[in-house]
């Protein structure tokens, strides 16, 4: 007998998949029974998970292994291994272990299927990662009860638990999107289009919006049947009422009647019952309340007593320990005192020394000084004696002055002039200065205008911002005219329009680029998209231009019905880009109106036979039907405008270009022409400078011979006058020292004094501190007593006050439920001892339990029952039962009408809440579609698609896809297309709506069977693009072989699949030993 093969997944970082057919260390099978599982390899658990990926999986006796443990890495995960050994049981790991319906796997619907055969239990548990602390969700599964156990973090839980703390995380193990099991890839590819559709809308649409289209469809249904049954009842009711029109209704009031009598009465029956049972639940609660309340007073009265005696105690010795510490602060203040006047004495000693000092250093520094001041005016005397003797004799020199003083005044008239020409220069150039600051202001106001339009596409559309950038520094590669992007290049003439521009033109044409030759946009395609893998849109201007084309009806006949412009009309755009639109948009035929046209807007549709047309706040688009020739029209609301609210004025900025240009030409005039006369003054004040040189030097000459004699004579005065003040040092040094003598003698016998009383004063501190510690450890605490001792108070009077008010609130129940039990027996006529019967309990529990219901109950069935007066009961007995099957016709019909009315206002509603959401969600897709086909060199497109708007289960989601250029786009048919060709389409769909719904994880099992090799190459490598690049979520791609050659990257993480009998224990798996034996194998094998 075959015994069921133990299996092991075992993580394995690798670079390339070359590295791992070189390295058979990094196969790893082992066989797990219950020993611990190793350790994550380090290289995994240093790399950055995003929330909620999977850090680790454990299994034991789950499907066919015994115990295994699995740690991914954050990025891409290749689970690889042959058909069979258990790859997808690791997938069926993650659904179950977060809480995920055993029948979404396609195995199994119940969990107790999943534990291994065999044994009575089984367990899975992921751990997910978390900032905060990592979650470990533990499902221990019970074969016999067919029931699980959660544990999160160890702690017993319960699954709704589990349920919020995944959802908390936004992980979705029942979305196709998140997690696609092996077992719904075919399910999911063979979808219809109306299947595929009710996929995608519970896969990524909002949690409304599947719901909204499942009740539409019923609601069409419903509406279809009740139309016929309406219609047959009614026919064969007017038959049975003209046959029985003369009795039907008097019967019908009879029978009426008595109903009405009968409810009444078990109304009035009940009524006092359900009053005492509500009073007395209200009295039950506020008894235990009350005794509550009661306990809470004694334990807190018991709780003061030893509180008082201990503050008192506190209190006394506080007071004790303060007249301590007054008597020692009057100690301290008379030894302070003494101390204070000894230390005064003192400092007037130490003035008198430091007095007699200075005074004698004075006397010193007088002496030195004049000893210096009389050496040096002898030398300065000697000095100018010699300069006298060898001046010149003093020569006639008043005519070179006089020359001198005529060139000068020469030299400043000509300064004056220049300085005056420059002044004027200068005040030109602040002219010329200003102007050009205002004509730069005014430049920089429109190129904010145009930033702020360029800030919002750089936010929006990243990838085109960088295009633009490119297009700018490289214009010179294209032969005609290339238009940035048509939400750049338009220029609304009203703000306020420009959410009728928005709502007309696509999100894709407004970031467009425009062309004129497709030759330049194959150039800047290849350029932007193949090189630099930006994201850009292009299209190509019409040949013959479409910008100045009269449209079909003049504006003048459409303004009767309030509309003031055509779409073209609003704003400026270049012509290529206003040829576009009116190409392919048809700008120059839509009309713009206002409110006035909304309130007529059925006149202008039927009227006019417009197209399309805008009102203030709506869009109509308006339909011919094939079948019935029927005009159908349809309103969105108009979205506010995002992009086309910043208006440029392209040619009143190029006219302040150029008036910049020439402010700027002749300020260089004025500079230059300044330059030359700044030049000239310099020139003018120098030769000013060297001529006033010339004169100084001329007057010093004339006078220097008188000014040596006066001085000569000057010094020879003071130098007397400084030789007689002669003063005697050593007395003065010598009366000096012995008044010092006699002061240090006093002031040694004032400081031994003033240490004694220091020396007492400080113990006296000593204690005094000693005791204030004391006393405030003291006061503390009676402080926290007294707080404590308060807050108790407090809290026994608030309860006590409400005790007394809850007992009172018991006493006023308990007599009201007396009152109202004694009411309520003699309703019913019931003795003291007596129960209530068996058929006033039956009736009971059909009747309302609140009073509100019973008193409006009991009033409308009263004043319904005063309506019935004058009845024969003789015509009842004869027409009973013929008036029965009438009035069960009639009461069907009503109810079926008005449901029939209900449905109808339904589908209106759901209609608009559906399927607006729905186009802009298809719209995504497709643009995410699309992309990844052009990635591949190939063309795909993704479209709502219906044959009528009422048929609401006909609608369906089209995907047309193209993978060679010679041929046109073909709906995706299990017919029409390859399987590898299906594969590949269903497979980018599946990526497509990934990239609209971000989840910490990613599940997908063998995808990439039935492609040929190219399109499997295609896609692993856009898998391994989109899953590896930084701060990604995880990705786990399970598949049983691969292609040969592949591209690898260093962040993914290959996890591969061994099963056998002879798989090695947990315990004993050690993969440095396992190398370490291959080398010594291999050193001791004798040489062959």
């Amino acid at each position: 007998m075959a015994t069921p093969s133990r299996k092991t997944s075992t993580p394995s970082t690798l670079p390339s998949k070359r590295a791992l057919l070189r390295d058979p260390s990094s196969e790893v099978p082992s066989k797990r029974k219950s020993s611990a599982p190793p350790a994550p390899l380090p290289l995994q658990s240093s790399r950055p998970f995003v929330e909620g990926s999977i850090v680790r999986i454990v299994m034991e006796n789950f499907l066919t292994y015994d115990i295994c443990e699995v740690s991914p890495g954050p990025h891409l995960n290749m689970i690889i291994g042959a058909n069979g050994t258990g790859k997808s049981s690791i997938v069926c790991a993650i659904c179950l272990g977060l809480a995920g319906k055993p029948a979404f796997m396609g195995r199994a619907d119940k969990v107790g299927f999943f534990v291994k055969r065999g044994c009575s239990k089984g367990m899975v548990e992921i751990e997910l990662f978390r900032t905060s602390g990592n979650l470990v969700i533990t499902r221990e599964i019970d074969v016999a009860k067919n029931q699980s156990s959660w544990f999160i973090n160890k702690k017993s839980t319960t699954q709704k638990v589990v349920e919020e703390q995944v959802a908390a995380l936004n992980i979705q193990v029942g979305n196709l999107c998140q997690f696609l099991p092996q077992d719904k890839v075919g399910e999911f590819a063979k979808l219809s289009k109306i299947e595929l559709l009710e996929a995608t809308e519970k896969s990524i649409g909002p949690p409304e919006m599947h719901r909204y289209h499942c009740e539409l469809k019923n609601f069409r249904e419903k509406e279809k049947q009740l139309e016929t049954s309406c219609k047959e009842k009614t026919e064969y009711l007017e038959k049975m009422i003209q046959r029985n029109e003369r009795y039907k209704q008097d019967v019908e009031r009879f029978y009426e009647r008595k109903r009405h009598l009968d409810l009444i009465e078990m109304l009035e029956a009940k009524r006092p019952w359900v009053e005492y049972e509500n009073v007395r639940q209200e009295y039950e609660e506020v008894k235990l309340a009350r005794d509550r309340v009661k306990e809470e007073v004694r334990k807190l009265k018991e709780g003061q007593i030893p509180m008082t005696r201990r503050i008192e105690e506190i209190e006394r010795h506080r007071q004790v320990l303060e007249a301590r510490i007054k008597e020692k602060a009057t100690d301290i203040k008379e030894t302070s005192q003494k101390c204070k006047q000894k230390q005064d004495i003192i400092e007037r000693k130490d003035k008198q020394i430091e007095e007699l000092q200075q005074a004698l250093t004075v006397k010193q520094n007088e002496e030195h000084d004049r000893q210096r001041r009389i050496s040096n005016t002898r030398k300065m005397i000697e000095d100018l004696q010699n300069e006298l003797k060898t001046a010149e004799n003093c020569e006639n020199l008043q005519p070179q002055i006089d020359a001198i003083t005529n060139d000068l005044r020469r030299v400043q008239d000509e300064k004056a002039l220049c300085e005056g020409e420059v002044i004027d220069k200068r005040g030109e150039k602040e002219s010329l200065e200003k102007e050009r600051k205002s004509v730069g202001d005014n430049i920089v106001r429109f190129d904010n205008l145009m930033n702020q339009k360029e800030d919002k596409l750089r936010q929006r559309y990243r990838d085109t911002y960088d295009a633009v950038l490119w297009l700018r520094n490289n214009r010179d590669k294209f032969k005609q005219r290339v238009c940035e992007p048509i939400m750049l290049t338009i220029n609304m003439k009203d703000n306020k329009n420009a959410k009728y521009i928005e709502n007309h033109i696509s999100s894709n044409d407004l970031r467009a680029f425009v062309f004129e030759s497709q030759e330049d946009m194959e150039v800047f395609l290849k350029e932007i998209r193949d090189n630099k893998k930006l994201r850009v849109n292009a299209v190509i201007a019409p040949k013959s231009s479409y910008a100045d084309k009269a449209p079909s009806r003049s504006l003048n006949e459409l303004k009767q019905y309030g509309f003031f412009s055509y779409l073209r009309e609003l704003f400026d755009a270049p012509d290529p880009v206003m040829s576009f639109l009116c190409c392919h948009y048809h700008i120059h035929e839509v009309p713009v109106g206002t409110e006035r046209t909304r309130e007529r807007i059925e006149r202008v549709i039927q009227e006019t036979r417009l197209k399309q047309m805008y009102t203030a706040e709506e869009k109509y688009v308006v339909k011919t039907s094939f079948y019935s020739n029927k005009v159908i029209s349809s309103n969105t609301s108009l979205k506010v405008a995002q992009f086309l609210t910043v208006t440029v004025d392209l040619e009143q900025r190029r006219h302040l270009e150029e008036q910049l240009k020439e402010i700027n030409r002749k300020l260089q005039a004025v500079e230059a022409g300044l330059i030359a006369l700044c030049e000239r003054n310099r020139h003018l004040e120098h030769k000013d400078n060297e001529l006033r040189q010339k004169k100084k030097e001329l007057l010093e000459r004339k006078t220097k011979k008188r000014q040596l004699e006066q001085k000569i004579s000057s010094k020879l005065g003071s130098l007397k006058l400084m030789e007689q003040d002669i003063c005697n040092l050593e007395e003065e040094e010598r009366k000096a020292s012995t008044k010092i003598r006699e002061i240090n003698v006093q002031k040694a016998k004032l400081v031994t004094e003033l240490t004694n009383f220091v020396k007492i004063c400080t113990s006296l501190h000593i204690q005094k501190v000693d005791l204030i510690l004391q006393n405030t450890t003291v006061i503390s605490e009676k402080n926290k007593l007294e707080s404590d001792y308060m807050a108790a108070s407090s809290q026994l009077r608030l309860t006590e006050q409400h005790f007394i008010e809850l007992d009172e609130s018991r006493q006023r129940l308990l007599q009201k439920c007396k009152e109202l039990m004694k009411r309520a027996r003699q309703v019913c006529n019931l003795g003291a001892e007596q129960t209530v019967p068996q058929e006033y309990q039956t009736a009971f529990q059909d009747l309302p339990n609140t009073l509100d219901e019973i008193d409006a109950l009991l009033t409308e069935e009263r004043s319904r029952a005063s309506c019935f007066t004058g009845l024969n009961p003789t015509v009842v007995e004869e027409y009973t039962k013929r008036e029965e099957e009438i009035e069960q016709l009639t009461e069907e019909l009503k109810i079926k009408r008005v449901e029939l009315e209900k449905y109808r206002e339904s589908i209106s509603q759901v209609k608009e809440r559906w399927l607006n959401p729905l186009k802009e969600l298809v719209e995504k897709i497709n643009e995410k579609f699309s992309n990844f086909f052009s990635s591949m060199q190939c063309a795909g497109e993704v479209d709502l698609h219906t044959e009528n708007e009422e048929d609401y289960d006909k609608y369906g989601i089209r995907i047309r896809v193209k993978f060679r250029s010679s041929t046109q786009l073909h709906e995706l048919t299990p017919h029409h297309q390859s399987g590898g060709e299906r594969s590949v389409s269903t497979m980018l769909y599946l990526m497509a709506l990934q990239e609209l719904n971000r989840c910490p994880f990613r599940v997908v099992d063998e995808i990439n069977q039935g492609m040929d090799p190219i399109n499997e190459r295609r896609v692993f490598e856009m898998v391994v693009n989109t899953a590896c690049k930084e701060n990604t979520s995880q990705y786990f791609f399970i598949t049983p072989k691969l292609l040969q050659n592949l591209p690898y990257s260093d962040k993914m993480t290959v996890l591969f699949v061994y099963n056998g009998p002879h798989m090695l224990e947990p315990n004993r798996w050690n993969l440095k030993a396992f190398q370490r034996r291959r080398r010594r194998i291999t050193f001791t094998q004798p040489a062959q």
